[in-house]
């Protein structure tokens, strides 16, 4: 199965906590896992956080400003948002593909300013900032249950049947026969529910492999290899086990 890595913490800041949790198991089609990204006390400079391409929705909480609250997605390149010295974050990150709203706006990078969709995430996030992320966490499984009856998220089955031949695709022809659908299918699907096509919904696949232990996943040769991380993270793989945590 998918088993992205959203982020890579830099190795020189300690007070940086970051925390996953696996959902409940009849979520876990949906929901990769809920997420918690804060400081332990104040940092002497500004926290910069390598955000890397996965491909997965999130839903944002700012547990340092509860009208700071949405739902976002990231490029099929690395970005590093500048979070300051002092932060403090809840997420949920879905599955790539499950997010099927066209009606809610969705932020592509860093959720920085007050939300102003339809969905009930500032009354959520404020209800969140009073219990702390472990008593949070239900509440954060009832959002997604009513996400899931109001159909803005559902279990994708073009991205489940991917994941499962991984290990299978080489290309995006192979991709699009492992799914069983023509290349111009796998093109609308993708661009749709992930926002990517398929051949950069490939690379961050390869990348994420990549830092699941596969280092030459897919690739024709090492130096290939070497040259399409970089490109994706601004990262030789050496240089980036050095500097980040993953």
């Amino acid at each position: 199965m998918y088993d992205p890595k959203g982020n890579g913490k830099d190795k020189a800041v300690q007070s940086v906590q970051f925390t996953e949790v696996e959902p409940p198991s009849h979520l876990r089609g949906i929901v990769h896992r809920y997420l918690e990204l804060k400081t332990e006390s104040p940092l002497q400079e500004d926290y910069r956080f390598h955000a890397l391409p996965d491909a997965c929705s999130y839903v944002v909480f700012d547990q340092m400003n509860p009208n700071v609250t949405g739902v976002a997605k990231l490029r099929a390149e690395s970005e590093e948002f500048n979070l300051g010295t002092s932060f403090h974050f809840i997420n949920i990150r879905f599955l790539p593909g499950v997010w099927q709203s066209e009606n809610e706006h969705i932020i592509y990078g860093m959720l920085d300013r007050p939300y102003v969709g339809t969905l009930p995430l500032i009354e959520l996030n404020r209800e969140i900032t009073t219990r702390g992320f472990d008593a949070s966490q239900p509440l954060l499984t009832q959002l997604v249950e009513q996400l899931i009856e109001s159909k803005h998220v559902a279990a994708n089955p073009v991205t489940e049947k991917i994941f499962q031949h991984l290990d299978d695709i080489h290309n995006v022809a192979d991709m699009a026969e492992c799914v069983g659908i023509s290349a111009r299918q796998l093109q609308r699907t993708l661009k749709r529910t992930t926002d990517f096509t398929p051949h950069d919904f490939l690379k961050v696949l390869r990348v994420q492999q990549s830092l699941n232990g596969k280092d030459t996943w897919s690739y024709a040769d090492q130096s290939h290899f070497i040259h399409s991380f970089r490109r994706a993270t601004g990262y030789t793989p050496g240089k980036y086990a050095k500097k980040f945590d993953v």
